[in-house]
């Protein structure tokens, strides 16, 4: 089985449960496609020169920049 270590764990903790294997499936193809226009964008966003920040958060408060967060 190809893709990642997180789809395989998932999909072995998933296999015996159809409908959370479909509900696996269902995901992992949805995060390809986000990863897929996330990598367009940025690459649009170089190509204008236009900066790019990340940002991320668990919950709807203002996030820090990637690059502030405490490992």
């Amino acid at each position: 089985m190809g893709g990642s270590l997180l789809e395989r764990k998932t999909a072995l903790a998933a296999h015996e449960r159809s409908p959370q294997k479909e509900q696996v499936h269902e995901l992992i193809i949805t995060l390809r496609k986000a990863l897929s226009q996330q990598k367009q964008l940025e690459d649009v966003c170089k190509r204008e020169a236009i900066p790019i920040e990340y940002h991320w958060s668990l919950n709807e408060e203002a996030s820090q920049p990637a690059s502030e967060i405490s490992p």
